[in-house]
C-alpha cells in the first residue's frame, strides 16, 4: 500500500506513464492518481521525485493537487528528475547516464536528491522545475530532429548519386555535430520520441507560438516510412499485386520486443494496400506483431520468411540479420530483391551475389556518373 511505502520514506518517487492522445497532449491520470494517494497518506516531510515524462508546468500542479487536498498536510517539496533511459539499455543507462538534471522551487530539497545521485558519478545539473521537464522534452525532440535531418539528407543524396553513410561519416567527424543519432533508415519510432515531439507541439500551440520546425520533423519520419516500399515498387515494375514480400525484423528497433509506432505497421499495411501477401520474421517481436497485424504470416527464421519470395525488406537493424548467409537468401527467393531499410549490407557486395539491391540513400555505386 501506499502508506506502507511511505512510512519512514525520505524520498517519494512518482514514476508512472504518460500517454498522449491524438493531438499530443499528455494524459496526466496516473500523475493525479499517484500524488492524491501520496496526500492521502502522508504524515511526515518529504520529498517527491518526479521521474515521468511530463508537461511543463506539472511539477507545480502536484504540489498544488497535495495542497488542495490535504491543505493541513506536512511539509513537501517537489523535484523533477526526468530519466533518460533507452529500452534495451536501460540499466546501463541508469547506472552510467550522461546527466542528472534535477528541477525544483526549492533549492535545499534539490541539493538532498542531488545528493541521493552522487553514486552515480556524472554531471548533476540544478535548475527550477519547469526548467528541468522542458529539458526532457528538448533533447528527445533534438534527437528525434537529427534522425529525421539525416533521412532528409538521404533522400537527397538518393536523387543526386551520393552515400549517406560517408556521408553521415563525413559529418560526424565535426565535432559540433558527432556521429550519434546520425544512421538514415526507416525513422524513429517506439513510445518516447513520437510522444514526446507531439506533446512539445502541442503545448507549443496551444500557448499560441508555431513549432514549424517540430511538424516538419514529424512529417518526414512519417514519409520515411513509405520508402521501402517505393523502392521495391521500383524494382518490381511497380506492380505488388499478389506478390510475397518477405520482412525482415518488426520491433520499433532492436533489443526490445516494443511494437510501438514501429515503421513496420506502417510499411506492412501498405504492401497490404497493394495487394501484396507478406510474411515477416522477427527474433522477439512476433506475438505483439501478430496481435496488430493478424494478415501477416509469421516466419520461424529469416530464411523461412524469404523462401520464394519476390522481394524482401529487412526494417529491424537486428544482430542475427547483419549475420545472414545471403547466398543463401538469395536462392531461396523467387526473385532476389533487398530493400535494406537500415544500410546493413554493403550495396556492391550484394549485387554482386545477384541482388537488385536499394538502400536508404546509397545513391554511389562506385562506377562514377
Amino acid at each position: 500500500s501506499y502508506a506502507e511505502a511511505i512510512k519512514d520514506a525520505e524520498f517519494v518517487f512518482i514514476a508512472v506513464g504518460t500517454p498522449s492522445d491524438v493531438d499530443g497532449q499528455a494524459d496526466l491520470r496516473y500523475v493525479r492518481m499517484a500524488a492524491e494517494s501520496i496526500a492521502d497518506v502522508m504524515d511526515h516531510s518529504i520529498i517527491i521525485i518526479n521521474k515521468s515524462t511530463v508537461p511543463v508546468g506539472t511539477g507545480d500542479w502536484v504540489a498544488d493537487i497535495i495542497h488542495n487536498r490535504r491543505p493541513d498536510a506536512p511539509e513537501f517539496s517537489v523535484v523533477s528528475c526526468p530519466e533518460f533511459l533507452r529500452e534495451g539499455s536501460a540499466i546501463r543507462d541508469f547506472l552510467n547516464p550522461d546527466r542528472v538534471i534535477l528541477g525544483s522551487i526549492n533549492r535545499d530539497a534539490a541539493e538532498k536528491v542531488a545528493q541521493l545521485h552522487l553514486p552515480l558519478r556524472c554531471t548533476i545539473m540544478i535548475t527550477d522545475l519547469r526548467t528541468a521537464e522542458m529539458i526532457k522534452y528538448a533533447s528527445n525532440a533534438f534527437l528525434a530532429a537529427k534522425i529525421s535531418f539525416i533521412n532528409e539528407i538521404a533522400n537527397v543524396c538518393e536523387a543526386l548519386g551520393a552515400d549517406i553513410k560517408e556521408v553521415s561519416y563525413g559529418m560526424g567527424l565535426d565535432k559540433r555535430i558527432g556521429h550519434a543519432f546520425l544512421n538514415a533508415g526507416l525513422g524513429w519510432g517506439g513510445s518516447c520520441f513520437p510522444k514526446d515531439v507531439k506533446a512539445l507541439a502541442y503545448m507549443a500551440e496551444t500557448e499560441g507560438r508555431h513549432p514549424h520546425l517540430l511538424h516538419a520533423v514529424m512529417d518526414i519520419n512519417d514519409d520515411q516510412r513509405y520508402a521501402p516500399v517505393r523502392q521495391l515498387m521500383a524494382l518490381l515494375d511497380q506492380d505488388l499485386e499478389g506478390k510475397n514480400i518477405a520482412i525482415l525484423g518488426l520491433t520499433f528497433k532492436p533489443n526490445t520486443d516494443d511494437m510501438r509506432e514501429a515503421p513496420s505497421i506502417d510499411i506492412i499495411r501498405h504492401l497490404l494496400s497493394k495487394g501484396a501477401k507478406v510474411r515477416a520474421y522477427d527474433p522477439v517481436g512476433m506475438p505483439g506483431a501478430k496481435r496488430i497485424m493478424p494478415e501477416v504470416t509469421m516466419m520461424e527464421s529469416a530464411y523461412a520468411a524469404a523462401d520464394g519470395a519476390d522481394g524482401l525488406i529487412l526494417v529491424t537493424e537486428w544482430n542475427e540479420f547483419t549475420n545472414l548467409d545471403l547466398g543463401r537468401i538469395r536462392d531461396l527467393m523467387r526473385h532476389p530483391v533487398l530493400v535494406d531499410g537500415r544500410n546493413v549490407y554493403d550495396p556492391m557486395e550484394v549485387r554482386d551475389l545477384g541482388f537488385r539491391y536499394l538502400g536508404i540513400g546509397r545513391g554511389y555505386d562506385g562506377k562514377g556518373l
